[in-house]
C-alpha cells in the first residue's frame, strides 16, 4: 500500500477499546527506558513540546499553555505513572478528546489495531464534547459489540455497573479492555431506553472489505463493505473492485456505513481507485498551510457508484464520500455522517513504549467544506427506524440485502445510474 504521510489519522474515536486506528504504529524515538526514569520531566516536556510545535490551534483553545509548562515542570516525578498522570492531565486542559496520551499497553493496542488485528468487544468511543458522555461512534463488523446489537449513538452510562460519569475515554478504555475470554457488561443509554449488553472479550481479525456480485433490475452490481481504513483497505478494496470487474458488473454500491474512519493514506489510495483527475481533500495546519491530495490517473473503473453513509460513518469515511460527492462520482444514499474534520499526528515518546496524538490540522472536502460537528449530508435520505436499526445490527447478514430499506434505496438510484449511462452510451454510437 503506498503510504503518504505517516503519522496521520484519521478516526472518529478519541479511543478505541482495543481498537484505535492510526499510522506511525512503530515509530518510536532512539531515546531508550533508562533515559526516561532518570529524567521523567523530560518525557513530560516532550509532549509539551509537541503540542507547541504542531496543534492545530495557536491559542491551544484559548488555553496559557507556557504557563502549563511551567506548572508541570516545577513538580517532582518519581515513577513513570507519576509522569503518565501529570501529561495526561496537562493534556486534558486542552479540552481536545482527540489529542491524548497512549500508555504502553493503550499505544501497543493502537498498533496491533494498525496491523488488521485486536483483542477486546470492538466499540469504536467518542465523548461528546459538550455533556462528556462516552459515545459509540460504531461497533466493528463480526465483533462482540456488533454482535449483541450495540448501535452508533448509543451511550455508555455504566461499565461493570460503575458510572462512566465523569470519566474520561481512557478510564473507560482501562475498565472495558481486558483478556481474551473474559467479560464485561456495559449499560447503554438508547433514546429513552437503558440497556444492560454483557459481553465476552475476544480475538479480532479485522478485515475491512467484503465485496459479493449481486442481481439488480440492469443486470449484475457489484456491492462492497468497507468497515474500516486500516492497513489492509487499500489493498483489500482494490483486489475486490478487480475481482468485480473482472465479472462485469454494471455498476457499484459502496457501503460506508458504521465506518468510523482511520488511516488518511487508505482513504486518498480508495479514493484514487474510483476516479482519475481531480482534488480528494486538503489538510490546513494552524499556519494556514494545505497539503492538497488528488486522483492521479489510477482509477480502476469508471461505471456508476452509489455511497452508502449513516451517523456511524466518520471521518476517512467522510473524506471518501465527500470527495466522491463533490467531484459527482457518486450519488450518496442514507442519513448525516458524524461529522469528524480533524487530523491526528501520532508519535511514539521518549521511554520508547508510551505514544501521542496530536490534532495538527482539519480536513476540507474538495469544494471547500470543513464537515467537521457539521458531516456529510446525503444526496438522497433513507431514514431507519430505531427497529430497523435494531434489526440490521442483530442481524448482520441482512446488511446489503433486500431485507435493508436503505441499501434497497441505493439499488434503485444506482438502476437509475446505469440506465441513464447505458441511454448516453447509445446516444454517442
Amino acid at each position: 500500500m503506498a503510504m503518504i504521510k505517516r503519522g496521520l489519522i484519521l478516526s472518529a474515536t478519541a479511543v478505541a477499546v482495543a481498537a484505535v486506528t492510526v499510522t506511525g504504529a512503530g515509530v518510536h524515538l532512539s531515546h531508550g527506558q533508562a533515559f526516561f526514569q532518570e529524567s521523567p520531566k523530560e518525557l513530560i516536556d516532550e509532549v509539551w513540546q509537541a503540542v507547541d510545535r504542531t496543534y492545530v490551534d495557536a491559542t491551544f483553545n484559548q488555553v496559557d499553555w507556557r504557563a502549563i509548562r511551567q506548572e508541570y515542570l516545577n513538580r517532582n516525578y518519581n515513577t513513570n505513572e507519576e509522569a503518565y498522570t501529570a501529561i495526561r492531565e496537562m493534556l486534558e486542559r486542552l479540552d481536545d478528546p482527540y489529542t491524548r496520551f497512549m500508555d504502553p499497553e493503550e499505544f501497543e493496542s493502537m498498533q496491533i489495531d494498525t496491523r488488521g488485528r485486536l483483542t477486546g468487544v470492538g466499540i469504536q468511543l467518542s465523548q461528546d464534547e459538550e455533556t462528556k458522555e462516552l459515545i459509540v461512534v460504531s461497533p466493528i463488523e463480526g465483533s462482540p459489540a456488533a454482535e449483541a446489537g450495540i448501535l452508533a449513538r448509543d451511550v455508555i452510562t455504566k461499565i461493570d455497573g460503575q458510572t462512566t460519569e465523569g470519566m474520561d475515554v481512557n478510564a473507560a478504555v482501562a475498565l472495558i479492555r481486558g483478556d481474551e475470554g473474559t467479560n464485561v457488561t456495559l449499560t447503554l443509554r438508547r433514546g429513552n431506553r437503558e440497556l444492560e449488553v454483557p459481553l465476552t472479550r475476544a480475538r479480532i481479525e479485522l478485515h475491512p472489505v467484503r465485496h459479493a456480485r449481486q442481481t439488480s433490475p440492469q443486470g449484475e452490481i457489484g456491492y462492497i463493505r468497507l468497515t474500516q481504513f486500516n492497513d489492509n483497505a487499500s489493498e483489500e478494496m482494490q483486489a475486490a473492485i478487480e475481482e468485480l470487474e473482472s465479472q462485469n458488473v454494471n455498476g457499484y454500491i459502496l457501503d460506508l456505513r458504521s465506518n468510523p474512519g482511520g488511516l488518511l493514506d487508505a482513504s486518498v489510495d480508495i479514493a484514487r481507485m474510483w476516479y482519475d483527475e481531480g482534488n480528494i481533500v486538503s489538510t490546513v495546519n494552524r499556519r494556514g498551510v494545505s497539503e492538497q491530495y488528488s486522483a492521479n490517473n489510477t482509477a480502476l473503473t469508471d461505471k456508476p457508484l452509489v455511497v452508502l453513509i449513516d451517523g456511524g460513518s466518520a471521518s476517512a469515511s467522510e473524506i471518501l464520500s465527500g470527495a466522491l460527492q463533490d467531484n459527482d462520482r457518486a450519488t450518496v444514499v442514507g442519513t448525516q455522517s458524524f461529522g469528524k474534520g480533524l487530523v491526528q499526528s501520532v508519535r511514539g515518546l521518549a521511554d520508547g513504549r508510551s505514544g501521542l496524538a496530536v490534532t495538527v490540522a482539519k480536513y476540507l472536502t474538495p469544494s471547500g467544506r470543513d464537515i467537521h460537528e457539521a458531516g456529510i449530508s446525503p444526496d438522497v435520505v433513507v431514514e431507519l427506524t430505531e427497529e430497523q436499526r435494531e434489526e440490521l445490527a442483530s442481524n448482520n447478514d441482512e446488511i446489503g440485502t433486500s431485507s435493508d430499506p436503505q441499501y434497497v434505496r441505493a439499488l434503485e438510484v444506482l438502476s437509475q445510474a446505469i440506465a441513464t449511462a447505458n441511454t448516453s452510451r447509445q446516444a454517442s454510437q
